[in-house]
């Protein structure tokens, strides 16, 4: 969310960042919010104005009672109730105006970086960098599916009387190398100097109104029946919540935390053969980085953290590149957001295994996140989050550039440890 005074200030930059977003739809909220706020403002001055003066005329009462003028003192009873009424009527409007204003607010877009490629949707995305040398074998690869039904490490068959489509049971060592990838990212980023954390994997309404937008959340959370609560689509929303309504010490920062979670989500929509199995399912597990930073170590902190999932992947020999998210494919809460994609053997393509985003201070200003600072003053901090690894999606990617030509699955050195020193899967 931004800054109304930012927005009072300077409302042609936010309508050029909305068009540069290609929501157009969106631009009359700008001048919607400055008419509210203006209201709001000559409400909350009047209502001040009136306290004063209530509080001048209510010290005269006892005064004239004194001095036994009763009809003047009345006459100024009359005048603090009359205000009084005025007064709480001013509230009412105060309160009222405000949540029209942050209704339009929350759904302004966040001022995005100079440096973001200007585009209306993932096709205008922008490839930054290739990361290891992408092979083809000369043998055919399967599938993802057909590979770990193969090696009997999938039941997609039970998942769906159980639980319908976009659901899967692993079992064996299929299970157990979905197991170690997790373990194994838990300890590169603690090795990076992370604190590991196991959130709760439920939250409120009013922390998921402060990590992600209404649409993102109608496409993606489910919400417990009768019960504020979400189950959570990643575990960013919770550690950023971890946060809400704090007052941080400026040398606590940067907090820099790494979490486990199952993740939830809705994934409205069809999709094709490539997003099935167990592509874009409707549960999963994930290992996340968190970092709550000040917001001029921001951009540095973006790019460290993206490259950690590059090394992630390539110290398993995974192949990947990076691509810079064009302004149309940002969500709006987003300043700047790389992916990271791995590459697929059977498709002879890139597909996105990670995501990495800079949110600048808007989930901390929905939040309530502050930073106490003798010099600066207290401020926003600014929070940033990306995927470490997120199986079994990435298990597509390992599963496909591990696989031999007999059929088994070679298992990198860094893995071996938490799969009981096994070299390869058969």
């Amino acid at each position: 969310m931004l800054d109304i005074k930012f927005l009072r200030a300077n409302p042609d930059v936010v309508k050029e960042n909305i068009r540069k977003k290609f929501q157009e739809e969106k631009l009359p909220l700008v001048d919607e919010v400055i008419a509210l706020d203006e209201k709001c403002r000559a409400a909350r001055t009047r209502c001040e104005y009136l306290r004063s003066q209530r509080n001048a005329i209510s010290k005269q009462i006892g005064a004239l009672m004194a001095k036994g003028q009763r009809e003047e003192a009345e006459q100024a009873k009359k005048s603090v109730s009359a205000m009084a009424e005025e007064m709480a009527a001013l509230d009412t409007e105060v309160n009222e105006l405000s949540a029209q204003i942050r209704e339009r607010m929350l759904v302004i877009p966040n001022i995005i970086d100079p440096s973001v490629p200007i585009g209306k949707d993932d096709s205008e995305n922008v490839e930054l960098e290739r990361f290891g040398e992408p092979r083809v074998p000369e043998f055919e690869v399967p599938y993802h599916v057909d590979i770990m039904e193969r090696l009997n490490g999938i039941d997609l068959d039970s998942a769906r009387r159980t639980s319908g489509n976009g659901f899967y049971y692993l079992r064996g060592d299929i299970a157990r190398l979905h197991s170690a990838i997790l373990s194994y990212a838990r300890d590169f980023m603690i090795d990076k100097g992370f604190t590991y954390y196991v959130p709760p994997f439920m939250i409120r309404g009013n922390v998921v109104d402060g990590v992600m937008s209404f649409t993102e959340m109608e496409n993606m959370m489910y919400k417990i029946e009768g019960e504020d609560l979400y189950l959570i689509g990643t575990s960013e929303h919770s550690m950023i919540g971890k946060f809400i309504d704090t007052l941080l010490e400026e040398k606590e920062l940067p907090q820099t935390l790494t979490s486990y979670s199952p993740c939830f989500r809705k994934e409205v929509g069809a999709h094709g053969i490539e997003e099935r199995g167990v592509y874009r399912i409707h549960q999963f597990e994930k290992q996340e980085m968190v970092v709550v930073c000040q917001p001029e170590e921001s951009p540095e902190w973006f790019e460290k953290l993206y490259h950690y999932t590059v090394e992630f992947f390539r110290s398993l020999d995974i192949p990947v590149r990076s691509l810079e998210c064009c302004s149309g494919d940002l969500a709006d809460l987003k300043v700047k957001s790389v992916d990271v994609e791995a590459w697929s053997p059977r498709q002879k393509k890139y597909f996105e295994v990670g995501s990495c985003s800079n949110l600048g201070d808007a989930q901390a200003r929905r939040l309530g996140i502050r930073v106490r600072s003798k010099e600066k003053g207290n401020y926003f901090p600014h929070t940033l989050n990306n995927t470490v690894v997120a199986p079994p999606r990435m298990l597509i990617a390992f599963l496909e550039n591990n696989l031999q030509a007999d059929g088994s699955i070679a298992i990198p050195e860094p893995l071996r440890m938490y799969m009981g020193g096994k070299a390869e899967i058969r």
